[in-house]
Parts: structure tokens; sequence; C-alpha cells
């Protein structure tokens, strides 16, 4: 978690940076060249800082949402944040391994799937023996959870 927090507080502190310092100087410049109305630099600049604005705002919010996870009240007995799924394929007959994350964290390449992805929406809930099907861009897939090791089992938290 402590990294999912790093991460968002990296991109907001270079966000603020951009909205107090280098916007104004870049508004400032654009100023000089006349009239704003036609002033395309201007207008791109003012465009950018509510856009960074907006985006400060998300971040802020989401720290506190990420701030906000109790561990403690993770399910201990079904696929919830921290799990890792091990997943049988029904189409191919093949196991694949998952790990629930946070979107901050997510890397499919990798075996990271958000929780809020279609696989992790499916899976979230659910305990070992259970059939799941997940619409992926390719159709529908079947999976049957062969083993989930919980973030309490797992000790990487």
């Amino acid at each position: 978690m402590e990294a999912v927090k790093k991460k968002l507080k990296d991109e907001l502190e270079a966000l603020e940076e951009e909205l107090h310092f280098k916007l104004p100087k870049e508004i400032q410049k654009a100023r000089e060249f006349g009239d704003l109305r036609e002033n395309a630099e201007y207008k791109a600049a003012k465009e950018r800082q509510t856009i960074v604005q907006a985006r400060i705002s998300q971040l802020q919010q989401r720290l506190i949402e990420v701030d906000s996870i109790d561990v403690s009240k993770i399910p201990t007995d079904r696929i919830a944040y921290g799990s890792r799924v091990v997943l049988f394929d029904l189409e191919k007959e093949e196991k694949v391994t998952y790990k629930l994350v946070t979107s901050e964290e997510s890397d499919p390449e990798n075996g990271l799937i958000s929780t809020v992805s279609p696989i992790g929406q499916a899976l979230m809930g659910r305990e070992e023996g259970d059939e799941v099907k997940v619409k992926s861009p390719t159709g529908w897939r079947t999976f049957e959870i062969d083993r989930v090791t919980t973030i309490h089992e797992d000790g990487s938290e």
C-alpha cells in the first residue's frame, strides 16, 4: 500500500509544481503576446491549468480512499484486495495466476490485476472451487478458482 501512496504523492507533487510555478510563467509569457482572445498559447496554458487542477483533486481523493483501506477488514476466507489467485482456464485447459491490486499497481502483463478490472470484479468475494465467467475482448472466458491465498496469508503487505 505504501508504494501506491508514494506513486500518488509523487504525481501530486509534480502537478502542484506545474500548477504553481510552471503554468503561471507560461500564462504570463502568453499575456505578453497581446490580445488574449486570439492567443493560442494563453488558451492552451489556461486549459492545461484546468486539467491539472482537476487531476490534483482526483489524486487527493484517491489518497483519502487508499488511506482508508483497513487491511484488518479484508476477508480472510474469500478473494479480495491482495489475494493471489490461481485460476484454471476451462477452455484453454491451463492455469493462470493473478494478484488483485489497486488500479495504480495494475500490471496485467505481470499478473497484477486491478480489483476494478472485469476479471478483478468477477473474482471479488469468490472462493476456491467457484466457477467464474469473465467478459474479455475476445469473448467470454470461464475459469475455475483453483487456489486462493489472501493478503493475510501472503505476507506481502
